[in-house]
C-alpha cells in the first residue's frame, strides 16, 4: 500500500521535477494507446487495442462512462481519506485489481510476471489470465503472498478445468474468476487484417502445455509434436454449450469466492446468486467480443440492482481514469478491474510502467475523490453524478 495518500505521487514527481527528472510515461493515461500504436508492431497493437467487428462497442464502453458528469461537494472534511476495500473477503488498498489479460509476452519478455510484480508491490490484486504466456505456479512465486486470483477460460475438457482449479488453489490463488463471454472468438478485424492469432505459435498456451491432464491427452508430448499441441488446445479452448446448471461443477471443485465475468443482463446476475456464485463482472470483454454491445457502464445499474446484498459487483469495460473509477462505483460497482491501461504500460515500459499506470489512476482516483466531497469510497452514490449535456459525449 501506499504510504500516506495515493494522491501524494503527484508530489513525488513535482520533486523530482526539481532535478530535472520527468516522468518516462504520461500521467494522462489516455494517451498510452497511441504511443503503443507506435511503438508495437502491427500484430500485437491490434490485438491488444483492437475490438470486435467496427469496434463500436469499445466506443460505446466509452460513452457509457462520459455519459455521466461528477459533481463535486463543497467543504466537506477530506483531509485524511481511506481508500481501503473489503472485497471478496480481503482487504485491499483501494477498489481496484488488474484485469486478466492473456498472451502479455507479445507486449514484454516479462510478460505476467512483470504486471504481477508491480501489482504485488502496491497490494492491488492481480488476476491471472489462464490463457497467460507463464504458468500460473511461475507468477505465484513472483509475488510471494500478495492477494491474486485466477482466471479460467472454461473450455471442454472437464479434467484440464479440474487440473487447473487444482493447480491454481495449490499455488495461493484465491478467487476464480470465469469468463463467459468467450465460448468463440468474437470478429476481430485487426487481428484477422494482420492473419494474427498468437495461440497458433504456441504463444498464451502456456497453463494447458504445462498441465498433466493436458498433456496426457495428447499422442506425444509438446516437445515433440508441438503441432499437435496446438490443434488439441484449440479444439478445448472454448465451449459453446456451457449453460448455468454446468456451474454446479466449479461451485464442487472450487472452495473459495467465484465470480462470473462478462455479466450485462440483470437476469443472468440472478441466475449468478442462484447457482451460488459470489460475484459477477460487469464486462463486455473491452468491446472485444460482440459488436454493437451496450456500453458495460449502461448495464452496470440495473445489474447492481438485480444482484443487491447477494453478489459482490465489479467492473471492467472502458475504464481510463480515476474519474472512471469514481463513476463505476457511484454507479453500483463495488471496484473495477483495469485492463489495457496497465497492459500498455507494460508495453512500454515492463514493471515499472504497470507501476506508473497503477500509481497515476490511483492518485487521480484518489483526488477525485477528495476534491468531490468524500474521504472514502463507501460514500460514493449514484447522487454525485448528473447526465451530460446533449452532445457533449
Amino acid at each position: 500500500m501506499a504510504p500516506g495518500h495515493w494522491a501524494d505521487f503527484q508530489y513525488e514527481i513535482y520533486l523530482n521535477g526539481l532535478t530535472g527528472a520527468v516522468p518516462r510515461l504520461p500521467a494522462d493515461l489516455t494517451r498510452l494507446e497511441a504511443m503503443v500504436e507506435q511503438r508495437l508492431g502491427p500484430g500485437p497493437a491490434g490485438y491488444v487495442a483492437g475490438g470486435a467487428g467496427d469496434g463500436s462497442a469499445i466506443r460505446a464502453n466509452r460513452a457509457a462512462l462520459e455519459r455521466h458528469r461528477i459533481v463535486p461537494r463543497m467543504l466537506r472534511d477530506v483531509a485524511e481519506r481511506d481508500l481501503t476495500t473489503e472485497l471478496l473477503g480481503a482487504t485491499l488498498p483501494a477498489p481496484l485489481a488488474l484485469a486478466p489479460v492473456g498472451i502479455l509476452s507479445i507486449l514484454h519478455p516479462e510478460a505476467e510476471t512483470a504486471a504481477a510484480r508491480a501489482a504485488a508491490a502496491r497490494g492491488v490484486p492481480y488476476i491471472l489470465s489462464s490463457a497467460s504466456s507463464t504458468p500460473l505456479e511461475a507468477v505465484a512465486e513472483a509475488m510471494g503472498g500478495a492477494e491474486r486470483w485466477f482466471q479460467l477460460y472454461w473450455g471442454k475438457d472437464r479434467e484440464v478445468t479440474r487440473s487447473f482449479l487444482d493447480r491454481a488453489r495449490a499455488a495461493g490463488y484465491r478467487v476464480l474468476v470465469v469468463t463467459l463471454d468467450t465460448p468463440l472468438l468474437g470478429w476481430r478485424p485487426r487481428d484477422l487484417d494482420q492473419a494474427y492469432l498468437p495461440f497458433l505459435r504456441g504463444v498464451g498456451t502456456a497453463n494447458y502445455f504445462s498441465d498433466p491432464a493436458f498433456r496426457a491427452g495428447l499422442a506425444k508430448p509438446v516437445e515433440e509434436d508441438p503441432d499437435a499441441a496446438v490443434l488439441h488446445f484449440v479444439q478445448l479452448f472454448g465451449d459453446p454449450g456451457k449453460t448455468w446448471p454446468d456451474l454446479a461443477f466449479l461451485r464442487e471443485h472450487w472452495e473459495g469466492p467465484i465470480v462470473l465475468k462478462g455479466v450485462l443482463h440483470p437476469d443472468d446476475a440472478r441466475r449468478a446468486a442462484e447457482a451460488g456464485m459470489d460475484g459477477v463482472v460487469v464486462s463486455n470483454h473491452g468491446g472485444r467480443q460482440v459488436a454493437g454491445s451496450l456500453g458495460a457502464a449502461d448495464a452496470l445499474p440495473a445489474v447492481a440492482a438485480a444482484a443487491g446484498d447477494r453478489l459482490t459487483v465489479l467492473f471492467d469495460s472502458g475504464v481510463r481514469t480515476g474519474a472512471d473509477v469514481f463513476r463505476a462505483l457511484a454507479l453500483g460497482a463495488r471496484a473495477v478491474l483495469l485492463g489495457r491501461p496497465y497492459a500498455y504500460g507494460l508495453a512500454l515500459d515492463g514493471q515499472a510502467g504497470v507501476d506508473h499506470v497503477l500509481r497515476s489512476l490511483l492518485a487521480e482516483f484518489d483526488l477525485t475523490l477528495a476534491l468531490s466531497g468524500h474521504a472514502t469510497p463507501a460514500t460514493v452514490t449514484a447522487e454525485d453524478l448528473a447526465p451530460a449535456p446533449p452532445g457533449t459525449t
